[in-house]
């Protein structure tokens, strides 16, 4: 009895000034190669998130990782995640601080 589990990519939108990248994906499981369920799942990419420890003000930026990415995500980050997007971003996060 053999289980899998198969991810496919059903859209990608770039959405708004810092091009947030949203994705909606199929989770596909199978048992023995019959489909036995699939669940919708959206997530959704930032270059960047900021935070700022409490006690000692140090601000710290971790950019986002996308190296596990499918190559068709990889390719529109680095599309659209131009470094004054990123920067635009990394500002109005740490603004928002």
């Amino acid at each position: 009895m053999a289980i899998t589990k198969e991810t496919k990519i059903i859209k990608t939108e770039i959405v708004g000034d810092y091009k947030a990248i949203q994705i909606l994906e199929n989770i596909i499981y199978k048992e023995n190669g019959v489909e036995t369920n699939r669940i919708k799942h959206r997530r959704v990419l930032h270059p960047c998130i900021v935070s700022k420890n409490t006690i000692t003000n140090e601000v710290k930026t971790i950019w986002a990782d996308t190296s596990n990415e499918p190559q068709e995500i990889k390719d529109i980050v680095n599309l659209v995640w131009t470094d004054d997007i990123k920067n635009s971003w990394e500002t109005f996060l740490k603004d928002k601080l």
